[in-house]
């Protein structure tokens, strides 16, 4: 089952963790390759994974490429709307655009971030 990654984390963080990985490698350690997907805010994440476009993402979950009519049916959501958060998760690298719409090469999202009080 392939799975995709959401993490809550700064770019410093995402760097330390490549530097990290590489080093490993360059080791001779095994390093388990994995898709991952940052953001650097709660905000951030949720503008991009607002419910309706995760119920789309979800949809797609392991149907290969689909065009945006078949989403809207799947989501019985208006076609316009739905090709433009569409466009949106493309942009932002959760779905791939492919030659005949539009694809969620996954089949399940893990989220995995920390939510502390504000100081």
């Amino acid at each position: 089952m392939e799975t995709l990654t959401v993490k809550i984390e700064s770019m410093k963080d995402v760097i330390a963790s490549a530097v990290d990985a590489a080093k490993r490698a360059e080791a001779g350690e095994a390093v388990e390759a994995r898709s991952i997907l940052s953001f650097d805010s709660w905000e951030a994440m949720h503008r991009t994974l607002a419910p309706k476009r995760t119920e789309i993402v979800m949809a797609m979950a392991g149907r290969g490429s689909l065009t945006v009519r078949e989403v809207a049916k799947l989501v019985t959501r208006d076609i316009k709307n739905v090709h433009g958060d569409l466009d949106m998760l493309a942009k932002s690298g959760v779905i791939d655009k492919t030659e005949n719409g539009f694809a969620f090469p996954y089949d399940r999202i893990h989220f995995e971030f920390d939510m502390e009080a504000a100081a």
